[in-house]
């Protein structure tokens, strides 16, 4: 695992007088599970949504595959670090990639919050996945040229909610579905894309201990099965101790640890953070 999937680099979001993340650097390596965690409030969803184009850093940047997705200009501590003595070197290094653009790339996100398309049915959410990788354009289209394409699409919908356990209910609404499913449809629909880093905001949120444990199980299999490096934001801390090949915490928006979850599990600075520190 010696290829960067990912990097963020002294990355910083700031909102007016408010900084969300502050100043941070981490590397997610091919094959991977990595967790992001922290108390609430503590810039990890901020953190995905710099990743994925969602928001423009005030400082830093993104690299995926060793390329800049997102950059801000350089300026301060940066500018002091990657310029040098050439002020001149990361000169016009802004860059500011759209959401679809950085999904093209492999990057694929579920949302902390679900957002499924209401109105239609899952199968119709997972179709919509699909159409990232379209080759046919407006012409085709519109003279039915692109009849193959839209039957591999369908079939390839319905093979991905029978993955997600949800080919039973293909037909039916999408807000009509269970939360614990409507969070696999999520998934699913991020698996249409054909990513190759997967980013999961509180996946177990709202399930039960049972579905949490079939959850844990779940994400090792499509990292298996779908040859994924996943990046997974998590309160849910067996989730997270069961599944991670290496964790980051973040409080205040600032890096306080990395390491495995054993080296977690034992990290005053982490203890301190979820359980308030010793007074004495």
């Amino acid at each position: 695992m010696s290829e960067n999937v990912l990097r963020l680099e002294n990355i910083t979001m700031q909102f007016g007088g408010v900084v969300a993340i502050n100043d941070l650097s981490m590397r997610i390596d091919e094959g991977e599970i990595v967790a992001l965690i922290g108390p609430n409030g503590a810039g990890k969803t901020t953190a995905f949504n710099c990743i994925t184009g969602v928001y423009e850093p005030t400082n830093g940047a993104v690299y995926f595959r060793g390329k800049v997705i997102a950059a801000a200009h350089p300026t301060g501590k940066m500018k002091r670090m990657y310029a040098g003595n050439d002020p001149e070197k990361f000169k016009g290094m802004h860059v500011k990639m759209t959401p679809d653009k950085i999904t093209q790339m492999g990057i694929a996100r579920t949302f902390q919050n679900i957002r499924l398309f209401k109105s239609q049915t899952a199968f119709e959410n997972v179709l919509i996945g699909t159409h990232l990788r379209r080759t046919s354009n407006v012409f085709s289209a519109t003279f039915r040229m692109n009849a193959k394409e839209e039957m591999r699409d369908r079939m390839r919908a319905m093979e991905l909610l029978d993955i997600v356990g949800l080919a039973d209910v293909a037909e039916e609404k999408a807000t009509s579905l269970p939360y614990g499913k409507q969070r696999r449809l999520e998934i699913a629909r991020a698996l249409a894309t054909q990513p190759k880093l997967l980013l999961l905001d509180e996946p177990a949120a709202g399930m039960n201990p049972q579905e949490t444990i079939e959850l844990g199980r779940f994400i090792q299999q499509i990292k298996k099965d779908f040859n994924l490096t996943v990046f997974v934001i998590e309160h849910h801390m067996d989730l997270v101790m069961g599944i991670s090949d290496r964790i980051y915490v973040i409080e205040f928006g600032k890096q306080i640890a990395e390491g495995t979850p054993g080296e977690i599990q034992n990290n005053q600075a982490v203890i301190d953070a979820y359980l308030g520190g010793n007074d004495e």
